[in-house]
Order: C-alpha cells, then structure tokens, then sequence
C-alpha cells in the first residue's frame, strides 16, 4: 500500500470499509428498525433517478411507497419516515468514524510536516519565529448535533476501526442502534461547556502537549524559545451576545469547571509518571505534588496556582538529574510542558455581549448616578471617580450581571491566572463609544486604571463595523485613557472580524475582500502609532462563515496584514471533524502554524498584490454586493427562507442555549437579528448554498464581457488570496444540488425567486469552472470530492424525506404537526454529514 496513490488509500480504508461496515450494520437487528436497511437502497434510486427526471419529493415519495412498501396509511407511512432517518443518522456516524480513523493512511507524510520543515530551515530568520503562536477558540455556536453519548461510541467506533476489531465494531454498532441521537431538552450553557471540555481532557492535553514538546525539541537546536505558540480559548458559559442563560453565576462555574478539567489531567499524567519515577528523593517530591493536585481537585480549600506546580515539578527533575543520571527526565519534561500550556485554566475563557446591550446598560446606569445626563455628552474620562456609587438594586437584571461579571473577572484571574480570563470582546463594534463602554464598566465596579486586566476586543462583524474599523482605532489609539491601558497590556491590541454576519450583510465575495482590506488598513494604523495587533477571526465551518481552507487562507496573506499570531474560531462539527482526535488536532494545529510562518516569509507575487490585482477584486466585490445586495432586498428573500426552507425549524432542535435569532421573543423575524447559523445553515439543508456564492458568478460575466478574463485567470494563476476564494467557493457549489427544490421553480409564489437562485448557481459554477480551468468542481481536490460525494449519496434520500414533509406542511396537511416534526429531526443527519455546513 506505500506506493498506492491516495485514490487508492481512500478507497481501500473508507469506501471498502464502509460498505462492509454498512453491510454489517444494515443486518443488525434492532428494535422497531427491522428491515430499513433493505429499504433505504430504493429511496435513493428512487430519489437519484426521479430528480433526474425532474419530479419532485412529493412524486418521488409516492412512487417508494407504492412500489416497495404496502402502506397507505399516511401515519404508518410517517412512522417508517422516521425510522429511515434514524437509520440514516447512524450511517453518518458509521462513515464518520471510518473516515476519521483512516486519517493518519490519507495523510503519510506526518502530522506536521510542513512546520518541521520551516522549522528546521537553517537559513530561518529567527525574528520571524518572534510572536509565533496559534489560538483556537471553540465557541458555544450549536452546530454539532451529537449528544455527548453518541460522541463517545463515535469515539470508541473510530478505535476499533482502526485495529479492524469486527467483535468491537458490531458491538458498537448494536450500541449505537439503540442510544438516542435527540436531546429531550435544551442543554444549559453549562452543559455546552461540558461537552467541549471533554474534548479537552481527553483530545487536546496529550495532542497539543504532544505537539508543544516536539515544536521545543526542534528550536532547542537553534537556540529559539516559542513564548505558548499554541493556546487555547473557550467561549461556553462566557458567550452573552443573545443567550439570556448565560450569567455571572453560569461563568464562574464553567471557570471552576476548566480548571478542575485540567487538575484532573495533570493527576492522572502524574499517576502514570509515578510507574517509573520510583527513585529515593523524586518519589517523596511526586507523593508531595500528587497530594497537593488531589486535595485541589476534591475541596475547595487547597490553592494551586502555575508557579506552584512548576516549582514542585522543577524541584523533582533537579533531583533526577543531580541523583539519577536524569533518567527518566523526559517525563517529567512532558509534564512540566503540559504545565507550561495548560497552566490552571487551561483555555482562557471569554466574555461576549453585543455592543447595543452595553449601550443600553451604560445610559441606565449613567442616568441613575449623572444628573441631566445626554448620551451624546458620554466621557470616559468623567467615570474615573464614579467607582462604586451605582445601587446595583435599582438597575435591570442585565445591568446588574453586567457589573457583576466586571467584578467576577478578579476572582476568575486570582483563581484561574490572568490567563483563564483576560478578554473581554464586543460584538456589533462600529464606533468608539463601544470599547470606552467596557473600560467604563470596569471604571464604575470601582477598578483602577492599572486593575483593569484584560483586553477590550472589538468585534468588526457587518459592512458598516469595518469601514468604521481604522476610525475607530486611530481615535483609541490617540485617546491618552487608553493609549496608558494598552501601554500596561503590552501595547498589543486584539481585533476581531467577522466572516458570518459580514457574508450575511454583504455577500461572500465583498466579506472575504472587505476583511483583507480591514486587516490591511488595520495592520498600517496599529504599526504607526506602535501597537502589534492581533487579528482574532470569527470563522464557522462552510466558507460561507469564513471555513474552507484555513490553512491556504492564513498562507495567502502577505507582509501588510500582521500575522505573528493566528487566532480563530471552531464550532460544532468542526471541533469533531478537524479537531477531534489527537492526530486530527496535531495536524491541523501544526498546520496553522506553517501557514503563519509561511506568510511572514513570503515575499512572493502570490502573497502581495500590485494596483491592478486590487483593482480587479474591487471591481469584483462591487458587482457581487450589488448582485447579493439585490436578492437581499427581493421582497421574497425573508418569506422564501421562512415558509420554504427549515429557517423556522432550528430553534426546535435542542442543541444548543442559545436562540437562534437576537432579541428572541414572537416578534416577526428581523433578517438583522437573524442569526448567521440558521440563515446559512437552511440554505444548506435545501442544498442551495446561496451564501457561498451568489454574486460572484455575475461579477465574473461583467468583467468577461468587459474582456478581462484573461487577467481574471492570470490573477487565479498568480493570487493565492483569490485562489482560495474561488477554491472555498466552488466547494460550496460542490455541495449544493439544485434538483431537489426544482419543483419549485412551478411555485406560483416563489417559482421566480428560485430561478433567481438557479441562474446564478450555474453561472457562478460554469464562469468558475472557467476561470479555473476545471471540468468538474474540486478536480483538484479528489479526496475531497470523493468524501463529498459519498456523503451527499448517503443523505439523499434523508433530503427527499425533509422537502416531502415541508411540501405537506406548505398543503397544510392535517398531519402537518408529525410532519414539522419529521423536519426537525431531519436536520440532524444532514447536518453532521456535512460536517462544515452551518
């Protein structure tokens, strides 16, 4: 197998697999499943062939149950509905576990090649490595739909696949048979936060661990220090922007939660270091330091901060080198690196909230302490003395927490360090009023100037928030406040922007641009006032929220955008699907790092671009916002989402705390507090898309008309920063089928607005596939394309049930209520097959 091709890998480890493994599956016999397996072949010959022949669900149902079934009885036929998409959720799974099993197989060359190679550069200029590091943040965006039990088979089932274990395999294929896949009701924020940190404990310390040691040993030999060029930050119970549940009280408890994760982790690597380390002098040292992580971890009396475990585990290895040969000492190496890492919080967690909630709350408060107070008169400088005069009882329950949090962020840092919590970020930033809000607060909970630890981070998410972005900055950075405050941080400032709402608000192609161009601007501001900036990207799973090629993105940027760090967002399948297994997150991470590394290196024409590259992506954007802001402002753009895709749907699901819009309540649906997961997601589930393309085949004909193809493909052929836009956009065409809502191009309502959609899919697809010089999507991506495929194959007949049941509701069915039920259950499976979808 050394020399087959990765074609070959993949089809002996996951396609062979699979269909021995499904074969084994579908004879499995489960309680009321009996016989599904048999069945689900001929729904999706029936679905392939009969939108093939242009017929519609409804049709296509109609034909599966006359020829293959004898029911008649539209209940009866609903209850075979949902045992087939129950049925169809396991074989995600299935597939799932076998194709993430055989990653270390598709992937040969190592975890991190690419990083040891930067790294082992002789002719490497050591200032590049200055700074270097990698953030990941996992946020409390609902996009994973497996309860926490699945999770576990899901993780046993990739164990046994990987050692081919048959007798493992079935029994864990009869577990998952049986094992709900449904949450009976919403998860707390603390829930969320729970399920992530089992990624922790038991992914990311030995994967990340790992992957520090080894990045220590490669620039030991060069003289070169990495100051914790790999982090990690959570969001779960500190995430506010729109999820009422998420309070002071609820933030304290996931801090204690972190911490008492990674005590727990450092015991239980202590345990299997104690087998070895038995020595006279080191096993007295470890019985003291395993004492101390016991007594911290069950009561609450016993302090444990870095430098205390640091100086225990130092003074051991002290021993073991002057007493023991040093034998043994990489253990304690390993250990004394998680430390390192880890520290006692190990992920820094964040506070967000929406700007427009911390302007509400500063006017309420001012009015109560300010006599005649404007908003328009707001200084920041008039709170220095107004510590501690606010009667927090005669304030709103937000206002109250609000403070509240403020003054929780002391007891986090004196528990956790200044690293378990030292960001406070403002979603919806667009002025300077919404970062001197958050220093005010601090100023009002009674904090000095040089108390207030934390970085204040805004959030530049729509169109309007970056073209204020430099304004902005410039205007804080001349403020002498906060020019003092960044001076104590370090004179560092962290920026984040915004994929989701900006391709929500603007279009996928004016996001990505206007982002570049942000940065750009940004990254010029902060260097001339002396500032190192820190761009923070919020970026979901689909391109359509800033996913895609990650590493080819960071890679594109060049010496105008600052990159020393690299910090984004992961969510929901993602975290399970690129993070979630120890050679996933090793890979993935070391890779991040290449790319960081690489942009700080290239000089190349592929990572700058002159006047006339730049003028062509203007021109680009321009017609694409124009093209996306026009279906924007269609008047069936928001009723199209309501009333024919699973929009309404996803607030039913129970995945997650968090509404799915801003503002919450009954009120009618405002597309400015629509949410970016559902509005994408529902684009997705009726395989459309539209996010991840719409407007960038209409800028491709104008500049074509206008004759500028050629240098179109040249700038393909030369960019590696629109490479990666039309490379992250044809995937999301890749993944999207139009034949399944063709029948609704016969809609007397919506017939149009569908044909709106359609034209400018296949332009975008065939001016693309153009410009590439590509004959079929993802040509060059064949691992890719193959997963892909297998996967839309596996979860057709799961959309033919999903678009059935919508057309019943749309009739209003007498049964409408088991129907809507059918659709939220049907945006399990399509979803986790997805994998980047929402």
């Amino acid at each position: 197998m050394q020399n087959a091709s990765l074609n070959d890998v993949f089809r002996q480890n996951v396609e062979n697999k699979y269909q021995i493994y499904n074969a084994l599956f579908m004879s499995l016999p489960y309680d009321k499943m009996t016989n599904i397996g048999m069945l689900l072949p001929f729904l999706y010959e029936e679905s392939r062939t009969g939108y093939e022949k242009g017929q519609s669900p409804e049709e296509i149902m109609e034909e599966f149950f006359t020829s293959h079934t004898t029911l008649s009885d539209s209940k009866a036929r609903i209850e075979l509905l949902f045992k087939l998409v129950q049925y169809i959720e396991r074989q995600v799974v299935l597939f799932d576990s076998i194709e993430d099993a055989a990653f270390e197989d598709l992937h040969p060359k190592g975890s991190y090649q690419d990083l040891e190679k930067l790294l082992d550069d002789k002719h490497l200029p050591e200032d590049k490595l200055k700074g270097l590091g990698v953030r990941v943040v996992f946020t409390a965006h609902p996009t994973q739909f497996y309860p926490n039990a699945v999770q576990r088979i899901l993780h046993d089932l990739r164990s046994a696949i990987s050692k081919d274990d048959i007798a493992q395999i079935d029994m864990l294929l009869q577990q998952l048979g049986k094992t709900p896949f449904v949450n009976k009701t919403k998860p707390s924020p603390l829930d969320e936060a729970l399920s992530i940190i089992y990624y922790l404990r038991y992914v990311y310390y030995d994967s990340l661990g790992q992957l520090y040691t080894t990045l220590k040993e490669r620039c030991k030999h060069r003289g070169i220090t990495l100051h914790r060029p790999l982090e990690l930050g959570f969001w779960p119970g500190g995430d506010r922007d729109g999820n009422p549940f998420v309070t002071t009280e609820i933030t304290r408890q996931v801090a204690k939660e972190l911490k008492l994760a990674v005590l727990k982790s450092y015991y239980n690597h202590l345990k299997e270091i104690r087998r070895r380390l038995t020595f006279r002098g080191v096993e007295e040292k470890l019985t003291v330091l395993s004492n101390l992580l016991y007594k911290a971890i069950t009561t609450s009396t016993e302090e444990v901060d870095t430098p205390l475990l640091m100086g225990h585990i130092e003074g051991a290895m002290e021993v073991i080198r002057q007493d023991h040969n040093g034998l043994f000492l990489n253990l304690l190496e390993d250990l004394r690196d998680r430390v390192e890492l880890f520290g006692v919080h190990f992920a820094t967690l964040d506070i967000r909230q929406d700007s427009r909630v911390h302007q509400s709350v500063m006017d309420e408060i001012l009015r109560q302490i300010l006599p005649g107070y404007q908003p328009q008169e707001f200084s920041l400088s008039a709170l220095l003395d107004q510590g501690g005069k606010v009667t927090h009882g005669l304030l709103s329950t937000t206002a109250q927490d609000t403070l509240a949090m403020v003054e929780a962020v002391r007891d986090i840092q004196k528990e956790n360090g200044i690293e378990g919590l030292h960001r406070y970020i403002i979603s919806n930033a667009t002025t300077k009023r919404d970062v001197e809000n958050v220093y005010g607060f601090f100023l009002l909970q009674g904090y000095s100037s040089a108390e207030i630890d934390i970085d204040i981070v805004p959030l530049f998410e729509t169109m309007e928030g970056m073209e204020n972005a430099a304004l902005v900055m410039e205007s804080l950075y001349s403020d002498p406040l906060y020019s003092a405050h960044l001076t104590r941080r370090g004179a560092k400032q962290t920026i984040m922007l915004g994929f989701s709402d900006g391709t929500k608000d603007g279009g996928y192609l004016t996001a990505n641009w206007e982002i570049y161009r942000t940065k750009e601007v940004l990254t010029e501001v902060s260097r001339r006032f002396g500032i190192q900036v820190v761009f923070f990207d919020g970026r979901g799973g689909p391109p359509a929220r800033g996913g895609g090629k990650t590493h080819d993105f960071y890679a594109s940027q060049g010496p105008t955008i600052e990159n020393r760090r690299i910090e984004l967002t992961i969510q929901g399948q993602t975290i399970t699907s690129v993070y979630g297994n120890r050679l996933q997150a090793q890979y993935n991470f070391g890779q991040l790092l290449a790319a960081a590394m690489e942009s700080r290196l290239s000089q190349s024409p592929k990572a700058l671009l002159d006047s006339r590259q730049r003028e062509l992506i203007s021109r680009l954007s321009e017609l694409s916002f124009k093209k996306y802001t026009e279906l924007k402002n269609h008047p069936l753009f928001v009723p199209y989402l309501e009333n024919r895709s699973t929009l309404p749907y996803y607030g039913r699901t129970n995945i997650g705390s968090r509404p799915s819009k801003r503002g919450g309540g009954a009120q009618a649906l405002n597309f400015q507090d629509l949410r970016a997961i559902p509005f994408v997601g529902s684009w997705s589930q009726l395989k459309q898309n539209v996010p991840g393309y719409f407007g960038f085949g209409s800028a491709l004909r104008a500049l074509k008309e206008a004759g500028h193809m050629e240098e179109l493909k040249e700038l393909y052929r030369n960019s590696a920063f629109f490479r990666t836009l039309v490379l992250n956009s044809m995937m999301s065409m890749n993944k999207s089928y139009f034949p399944l809502t063709s029948y609704m191009k016969k809609d007397p309502v919506y017939g149009g607005f569908w044909n709106i959609l359609y034209e400018e899919y296949e332009l975008s697809k065939t001016l693309m596939l153009e410009l590439t010089g590509q004959t079929i999507l993802q040509q060059d991506e064949p691992l890719s394309r193959k997963s892909v495929r297998m996967r839309e194959k596996m979860v057709l007949p799961l959309l033919t049930i999903q678009q059935f049941a919508l057309m019943q509701i749309q009739k209003g069915d007498p049964l409408s209520e088991l129907y809507e039920k059918l659709v939220v259950r049907s945006l399990f499976g399509n979803i986790n097959a997805s994998r980047n979808s929402a």
